[in-house]
């Protein structure tokens, strides 16, 4: 175990969010109980719908737990675990977690990248898909599952092929039987038959949908171009009322500039009020304080 491997897992792993802190001093001794969480968290993040068996507490339990892992990453994500070192649970098992982390880490960042140069597409009016390498990414996981199960159903196969071989040289050397070929081919035929004539019966019934179509479609046609000559008709028509409307148009901007006028002079007139009324006030105020001015001097000297 290298501190550079340590450091970059739990860079990696605090990208990638996962809830609990991890720091370096959780693998200076076996900790299996962290390295489960972890590797749970990291399969269900690859694959929400894996299904792990949560017991690790005795010997046997985590290593159908190791085994379940190291299985589910070879077949659906290609990569190699070791086990032992999963199992020791310490220090050189970061090395198999970065592995997982790693993918996981470069997805995100290539995610991210993806949506950064979307951000700028969309800026300069480019559409790009944000969700594509996502879907990439999907699908080539697809694929490698798929290719998987082609690959173990090609071994079976395969398997089986020497009691095949029998089968097949017993049955090519088998002698024909007229009887057995001809009404083999009678069915066949029979069947051919039956599918031409289904076939004859649709090209009818389309011929017959394409008719009523076609008379739909001239119906319809007949109907827009009528509909285009009368709108047509009543915009060339001038109501008898739009002249009465100009006038009143012509009456109402000029009723409009009176009005604007009368505002404009009855809102300096407000304004103007507004002043010499705080201008009075203003007075009044001074005039009361000078009146309790002279009433305390006297009272002063009344007093004294």
């Amino acid at each position: 175990m290298s501190f550079r491997d340590l450091r970059n897992f739990t860079e990696m792993m605090r990208a990638l969010g996962y809830p609990r802190l991890v720091s370096m001093e959780n693998f200076r001794t076996p900790n299996f109980g962290l390295v489960a969480e972890i590797l749970i968290w990291l399969v269900k993040s690859y694959e929400p719908q894996m299904d792990l068996p949560s017991d690790v507490e005795t010997e046997s339990d985590r290593v159908f737990f190791i085994k379940a892992v190291a299985q589910f990453m070879a077949t659906k994500a290609h990569i190699r675990l070791n086990t032992k070192r999963l199992y020791q649970a310490e220090g050189y098992a970061v090395k198999e977690l970065l592995k997982i982390s790693s993918v996981l880490y470069n997805a995100m960042k290539t995610k991210e990248l993806s949506g950064q140069e979307a951000g700028q597409e969309e800026s300069s009016r480019f559409k790009f898909d944000l969700g594509s390498r996502v879907s990439e990414l999907k699908e080539a996981r697809r694929l490698a599952s798929e290719i998987t199960a082609k690959g173990a159903s090609l071994y079976d196969l395969l398997g089986e092929e020497a009691e095949l071989r029998e089968r097949r040289a017993a049955a090519i050397a088998r002698p024909l039987e007229i009887n057995e070929t001809e009404k083999a081919l009678r069915a066949a035929i029979k069947e051919v038959q039956g599918s031409v004539e289904n076939s004859k019966e649709m090209l009818g019934n389309v011929a017959s949908d394409e008719v009523s179509l076609e008379g739909k479609i001239e119906k319809k046609r007949q109907d827009l171009e009528r509909n285009r000559k009368r709108l047509q008709t009543l915009q060339s028509v001038r109501p008898s009322f739009m002249d009465e409307y100009d006038r009143m148009e012509v009456d109402l901007q000029k009723l409009y500039e009176t009005y604007v006028e009368k505002f404009r002079n009855l809102s300096f007139l407000e304004a103007q009020l507004d002043d010499y009324h705080r201008l009075e006030q203003d007075r009044l105020e001074e005039a009361e304080n000078t009146l309790r001015t002279i009433q305390l001097n006297y009272e002063r000297r009344r007093g004294s």
